[in-house]
């Protein structure tokens, strides 16, 4: 962020730091980033420094904004470190779209290890540093995740305004996201919706829960693209499926899907614990292959897509069913 300066206006009453702020710096910045900007110790009124969003301003005041402090270099904790480079679907000057493999965290977190998503972008992006939070931490140009083992399209930010954009885009829900995901089990329905509120489970911390004790809406539309029945003895009845998540609570689809009986093959958490890793997904079988929204510029619609990685190209395989680009664009249902 740029530094600036900006002088209060005669207007009646008084009126909130971070309400003038957010009005001066719309509309890149939103009131609640400006508010952790203030409380980050980046604002000051009349030369003194104000941490408080609720600060009164008078006609007259002057108010300073610093700029973030750059950040020269990755983290120590990912310098050491081998980082992949990612696969770019699509880059311009106000957003970057990557194709996130399974296995990476999208950003440091407690209990996380190795190179990060952002770690990566970093290395090929270095002008993101300048996106930095003000309060330290590291996710520049973040504006939603995928799970660690999900793989699939993600859109980044590469500056405020597009942030601003996107973030908007996805909390009024205009963003259209694809998934597959191959589940345990016959799904017998060709076309279904699970519309069960989510939350933190009520004793396991790590899990989301249909029967939280502070559940939010969610709602995932389903449709099956196919049934695979067991072959030979011993063989794992699947179905693949598209899902469409009208909502973007954290393990939605997962959790939907567990909740009607057909967890994704591989899923340790809400799969079947003894065959997590035995079958045909080493990690739980879910790859976001397609995201649609809005240029934050011109306002033209982008569908990107990202083609299904080598586990769920074998598994198909081997079903006898590989997909090619006429059977992905079936997938992606752009017309549903």
């Amino acid at each position: 962020m740029t530094a600036h300066t900006f002088t209060v206006k005669a207007a009646p009453g008084r009126i909130r730091l971070d309400v003038f702020l957010a009005a001066e710096l719309a509309p890149e910045y939103s009131r609640s980033r400006v508010a952790r900007i203030i409380r980050a110790g980046g604002v000051s009124v009349n030369d003194a420094a104000a941490a408080d969003p609720a600060h009164p301003l008078r006609p007259g005041d002057r108010v300073a904004v610093a700029p973030a402090p750059a950040i020269e270099t990755l983290p120590i904790a990912a310098a050491s470190l081998e980082i992949p480079a990612l696969t770019i679907l699509y880059t311009d000057d106000e957003v970057i779209v990557v194709d996130k493999p399974a296995g990476m965290v999208v950003h440091a977190a407690p209990g996380s290890s190795g190179p990060t998503l952002v770690d990566a972008l970093l290395q090929q992006f270095p002008e993101l540093a300048a996106m930095a939070e003000p309060d330290g931490v590291l996710r520049p140009g973040i504006v939603h995740r995928l799970d660690k083992q999900t793989s699939g399209v993600m859109v980044v930010a590469r500056t405020p305004y597009a942030r601003m954009s996107l973030s908007r885009q996805f909390k009024d829900r205009t963003v259209r996201k694809v998934y597959l995901a191959a589940v345990r089990g016959i799904v017998k329905r060709d076309e279904f919706e699970v519309s069960r509120p989510l939350g933190r489970h009520p004793t396991e911390r790590k899990r989301m829960s249909t029967h939280s004790r502070s559940p939010r809406d969610a709602l995932t539309r389903f449709s099956v693209l196919r049934r695979f029945e067991p072959a030979g003895a011993g063989g794992l009845a699947s179905t693949l499926v598209r899902a469409i998540p009208a909502t973007g609570r954290t393990h939605q689809i997962r959790v939907h899907l567990a909740s009607v009986g057909h967890p994704c093959l591989g899923d340790p958490l809400y799969g079947r614990a003894a065959e997590a890793g035995a079958g045909p997904f080493d990690r739980q079988a879910l790859h976001a292959l397609g995201l649609e929204f809005a240029h934050p510029r011109s306002a033209a619609r982008l569908r990107l897509t990202a083609l299904p990685p080598a586990d769920f190209v074998a598994y198909l395989t081997a079903r006898e069913a590989p997909p090619d680009s006429r059977v992905i664009a079936d997938w992606l249902g752009r017309a549903g």
